[in-house]
């Protein structure tokens, strides 16, 4: 079995890759039947010379390969027909911009693996980069508090070399005593959560944070069941929300009234209720100023976030009373970081997670007979036809819904 690294061809460009030097070593020692080209990139965080080092071959094409390893989406002039790929195909969800995509992939009968569908048994994701969108989320966060009120000018993280350089330079930053509150506790969460706890922020329970003064700058990291309750007046849990949240609304408010600084690092499922509302950030009592929205669901439960922001220019103003985009230092604006693609500013520390993870859950399976089903759930396509599993998506691809 022959695996081929692909190079990066999606603009802007993603520096990151699913195999580091490091894990394709691991990779050849723990399979001999693997074999390993990588595909020349000028743009990729490991260069050329660093897989040479480390014996691992490297080609101008990789159409000698049996599976395909990449991390955005190929453009359609590049994909190579009758080849297994590996990448974040941005296509489950029915995204408009990428049904020719998908489309061409059935055409080219190409074997299309997600790896957002990377799952186990209790479907649970096994590869992802969340918790890098959390880390640098959180940076980018304390960066755009500093910005936003003239405290201090923290390096954007993409100049800076991994997570241990952006918690030396949150170290330097002496916050006021201000609330900050974190929204989810899964992987994004959890990475914002680092950060902070790096920082040395004191953390709360949610009644110390709603009913209680604060002489130093503290933090709250809550979940579904904390912002959102039952209809009926039922008491809910986060397996019932889950299940069914169309029963649930918000319960988000009473945070926004104590909150100077939100993260939202959690998962927005269809039928949720939005945490805020564009009418509930023009009341006087909503006090959030600054938002870093990792989750970046555009128009959706995060009000402010009317559209993403960029690595270049990742902080821009929203503006309660108009509902519009508006100069992020205004006093009135609450100033928004909505980068879409975080851990593409710490490429080489994501490029490491996310391959440790694949070489541990994914290439096993093309050599165990698959035997947990990791493959066959990933499997997208096969024999130029959507496998049954997405078989919803057929009137997509047609372009009928």
């Amino acid at each position: 079995m022959k695996f081929g690294i692909i190079r990066e061809r999606k603009n802007p460009p993603d520096r990151r890759v699913v195999l580091s030097p490091v894990e394709c070593q691991k990779v050849l020692t723990n399979f001999l039947e693997a074999q390993i080209e990588v595909e020349s990139s000028p743009i990729r965080v490991f260069t050329d010379g660093e897989y040479l080092k480390s014996n691992i071959q490297v080609v101008d094409n990789v159409e000698g390969c049996d599976v395909l390893l990449g991390v955005k989406e190929v453009p359609i002039e590049y994909l190579i027909p009758n080849k297994k790929y590996f990448f974040f195909s941005h296509t489950i969800k029915k995204q408009p911009y990428n049904r020719k995509l998908l489309k061409t992939i059935l055409e080219k009968n190409i074997e299309l693996y997600d790896h957002e569908v990377i799952t186990n048994t209790k479907e649970q994701r096994l590869v992802a980069f969340g918790r890098y969108a959390g880390i640098v989320g959180a940076y980018n966060g304390i960066r755009t508090y500093g910005l936003k009120f003239d405290l201090f000018n923290l390096p954007k993280a993409e100049t800076l070399e991994d997570q241990q350089a952006l918690i030396r330079e949150l170290k330097k930053v002496n916050l006021p005593a201000i609330k900050i509150l974190l929204t989810g506790k899964g992987r994004v969460g959890n990475g914002a959560r680092e950060m902070l706890d790096a920082m040395g922020i004191k953390r709360v329970n949610v009644s110390d944070y709603l009913n209680k003064a604060h002489q130093e700058a503290v933090y709250c990291q809550i979940d579904a069941s904390e912002y959102n309750k039952r209809k009926d007046g039922m008491r809910g849990n986060k397996a019932d929300f889950f299940k069914n949240p169309q029963e649930y609304k918000s319960n988000f408010f009473r945070f926004a009234k104590e909150t100077d600084f939100y993260i939202a690092g959690h998962f927005y499922g269809d039928g949720a209720p939005y945490l805020y509302t564009r009418e509930d950030a023009k009341q006087s009592e909503f006090k959030i100023k600054v938002v870093a929205d990792i989750s970046c669901d555009i128009d959706g439960p995060v009000a402010s976030t009317i559209r993403p922001s960029t690595i270049a220019d990742p902080v821009y103003g929203y503006e309660p009373s108009s509902e519009s985009e508006t100069d992020f230092k205004n006093t009135n604006a609450i100033a928004v970081m909505a980068v879409d693609n975080l851990p593409c500013e710490l490429p080489r520390d994501a490029s490491n997670g996310f391959g440790e993870a694949f070489s541990k859950y994914v290439i096993p399976a093309f050599f165990n007979g698959d035997e947990d089903g990791i493959l066959e759930r990933a499997r997208m396509t096969q024999n130029g036809k959507l496998t049954s599993r997405y078989s919803y998506l057929q009137g997509y691809v047609e372009g009928v819904e």
